[in-house]
């Protein structure tokens, strides 16, 4: 069911109508807001839409690190799980007498 949902980002005011928990609103507000004021905390722009945009570009690089990280994880866990396929196949090989297991 959608609702608005008031959040604070650098001091104003924002409605957001979405499906979404309140709390997990809330959550990415604050950290637009953090990534915001992190921003106005070391540069010398006071610019909300400088601000915005940079924020815009941290929050993004953040995003294709963890779409990297998330993908190095996924090629990682089918690397080990073809290892495990291969080390059970070999031992059904070796207990059924050398013939290829099959479902």
């Amino acid at each position: 069911m959608e609702r608005l949902i008031e959040v604070n980002i650098l001091g104003q005011e924002y409605t957001v109508k979405t499906d979404a928990d309140k709390e997990y609103i809330q959550k990415i507000a604050k950290y637009v807001d953090e990534k915001m004021d992190e921003i106005v905390r070391n540069t010398k722009t006071v610019s909300t839409l400088n601000t915005a945009i940079l924020a815009a570009l941290n929050i993004a690089d953040d995003l294709f690190k963890e779409v990297e990280k998330r993908e190095e994880l996924l090629a990682e866990v089918e690397n080990r799980s073809r290892a495990i396929v291969k080390t059970i196949d070999a031992q059904l090989k070796q207990y059924s007498g050398g013939e290829e297991y099959s479902e």
